[in-house]
């Protein structure tokens, strides 16, 4: 029997691949990912798509390496001489991602970076903070605080991805007379912005490691 051997379309690539996967999952969530159903979308055999990603875990891994290269965008190879900019960046470059892609949060959540693009743009990143006054290892807790903060927020504000749904109650009713500060807060909205919080959130955690660097 011919083995079967993978080889590369016109037009195709490993970023068109990853792009149209993080499309896919946002539709039709995480769970309902394969190979197959993936080829079908771009109008290719599964085969096909091992000569960009040999397995569905480098699939998983490069939807990973993507995210944080969308946060990363310019900062690494433009960054700035204050590495506080560069974080503050970063975290909300992070979470606008995850907010335009909220399929792959399971996945973000749970699967480190671990593909070998995926390291280069670390390494980048923590030689920018460096050469910044920010020693490696600081800026790697750095990175993983925002990172999970991020994570977390995204998720908070998105509810349950595609894929993860279950029936929800509506919300209850506050009662004014009971909880007159819940209510009037909840009434005003006041307490309760997404961007707000996080930029002052994002704020606090970049100061923190400040004193220690």
């Amino acid at each position: 029997m011919t083995k079967q051997v993978s080889r590369p379309r016109a037009g195709l690539s490993r970023e068109k691949v990853l792009d149209a996967a993080a499309a896919f999952v946002d539709e039709h969530g995480l769970p309902a990912l394969s190979m197959r159903k993936l080829g079908t979308a771009l109008g290719v055999e599964a085969m096909t798509l091992y000569y960009y990603v040999p397995s569905k875990a480098a699939l998983f891994d490069g939807l990973v390496e993507r995210t944080v290269e969308a946060a990363l965008d310019g900062l690494v190879d433009r960054p700035s001489a204050d590495w506080r900019e560069t974080a503050i960046s970063f975290a909300h470059g992070y979470r606008a991602r995850l907010l335009r892609h909220p399929g792959v949060l399971p996945l973000i959540a749970t699967r480190p970076v671990n593909s070998p693009r995926g390291f280069d743009t670390a390494e980048r990143a923590l030689a920018a903070f460096e050469a910044a006054g920010l020693p490696a290892g600081r800026a790697m807790d750095l990175f993983n605080a925002l990172g999970t903060f991020a994570i977390g927020h995204t998720l908070a504000e998105i509810g349950r991805p595609t894929g993860h749904e279950e029936t929800a109650e509506p919300p209850a009713e506050i009662d004014a007379g009971t909880h007159p500060r819940l209510a009037a807060l909840v009434a005003s909205g006041e307490g309760l912005d997404f961007d707000a919080r996080f930029t002052a959130v994002v704020g606090f955690i970049v100061e923190g490691f400040a004193p220690e660097v």
